[in-house]
């Protein structure tokens, strides 16, 4: 599925038509204006650029069955296209998306919805906070939208999530796009330890308060992002503040606990997971930040047990790698799903 193609020499495209010279050319252009004019056009276009990046809209919806009050990002053409949806991770939100959706919506319709216990979407009094009920949520979500067929980006939770929908309704995905996306055992790093710990305990309030300050505080929050990152100055810092905001809201925390301790129950359902990836040969990319302390790189390797035909790629990036390396991922993505790249790609 991968095809390597080198940049044309002569004549710069994008999608086979000639490409308007960039704002630099014309900048320096000795045929250019004054330079008071060139500073104008220059801030002008670059606004307007800005502008076009932005037109990601924000949508919310009430979902009748599950009484979730759904907040969603969605950017697309306005021609029929095929659907990419986005599963964001722990404790993140469809914010983390924020740059990779309007780049992947000029070919596709990008849907990014906030799953229940994060980002800004609302759920009613006494919802269960499970993998089970996310999954539940996200179908009902879809099913709603009437989107029937559809390529999925799993991240970290995700992955959990992404897969029970496959398992459910294996004919409606196209393609897995598995960004640190766990599925196998070989994929758990050392610092699950805490975690695991409080899978074993008794579930007391002390054994909450006790993982509560070890994941749910400020530091944790933005190491999830800093660490492995080669570059930390790549990350904007509204990231992990906004992901720590909204663990600060009400129920959230109980939230976030129950689903720690339901994690443990993904795990019995990676052979049901294997199993489907044997048995439909779904197309898989595995595009992995490979210094990610939580799901370490054998978890990406280990795809290649089941989908021979996976394609692995390991990023010099932490667990956020779409936050350091968005333009990267986007052109995987536009590769793996058979669209012709804009750059060519390279890894440092």
């Amino acid at each position: 599925m991968q095809v390597s193609r080198k940049p044309r020499a002569t004549l710069r495209t994008i999608n086979g038509r000639p490409a308007p010279r960039p704002t630099w050319a014309i900048f320096f252009s000795n045929t250019a204006p004054s330079f008071a004019t060139n500073a104008t056009y220059l801030m002008t276009t670059m606004f307007s650029t800005q502008t076009k990046m932005l037109s990601t809209q924000i949508k919310r919806i009430s979902l009748p069955k599950s009484r979730v009050s759904l907040f969603w990002r969605e950017n697309g053409p306005e021609y029929p296209c095929k659907t990419i949806l986005l599963l964001h991770g722990f404790p993140s939100s469809s914010h983390q998306y924020r740059n990779l959706i309007p780049l992947l919506a000029t070919r596709y319709r990008v849907i990014a919805p906030d799953m229940p216990g994060f980002g800004f979407t609302e759920t009613p009094d006494h919802f269960t906070y499970t993998f089970n009920s996310l999954a539940d949520v996200v179908e009902e979500f879809l099913a709603t939208l009437s989107i029937d067929k559809y390529s999925v980006y799993i991240f970290d939770y995700g992955a959990p999530v992404g897969l029970r929908l496959a398992l459910r309704r294996p004919d409606a995905i196209e393609a897995i796009i598995t960004q640190n996306g766990n599925a196998y055992v070989q994929g758990f790093g050392d610092v699950w330890a805490p975690i695991k710990e409080f899978w074993a305990s008794d579930n007391t309030e002390d054994d909450r308060s006790k993982i509560a300050d070890i994941m749910l505080n400020y530091d944790i929050t933005k190491f999830q992002y800093v660490n492995g990152t080669p570059d930390v100055d790549t990350l904007a810092p509204e990231s992990y503040t906004l992901d720590y905001a909204l663990l600060q809201r009400p129920g959230r925390r109980e939230a976030q606990l129950d689903l720690f301790r339901d994690y443990q129950n993904n795990i019995p359902l990676y052979e049901k997971f294997q199993a489907y990836f044997r048995s439909s040969q779904i197309p898989l990319l595995a595009i992995w930040g490979k210094n990610d302390v939580f799901f370490i790189p054998p978890g990406a390797e280990a795809f290649k047990k089941d989908l021979p035909n996976a394609v692995i790629k390991l990023l010099d990036a932490g667990h956020f790698a779409v936050e350091s390396h968005t333009l990267l991922i986007k052109e995987e993505i536009f590769q793996f799903l058979d669209d012709e790249p804009d750059i060519e790609i390279s890894y440092m």
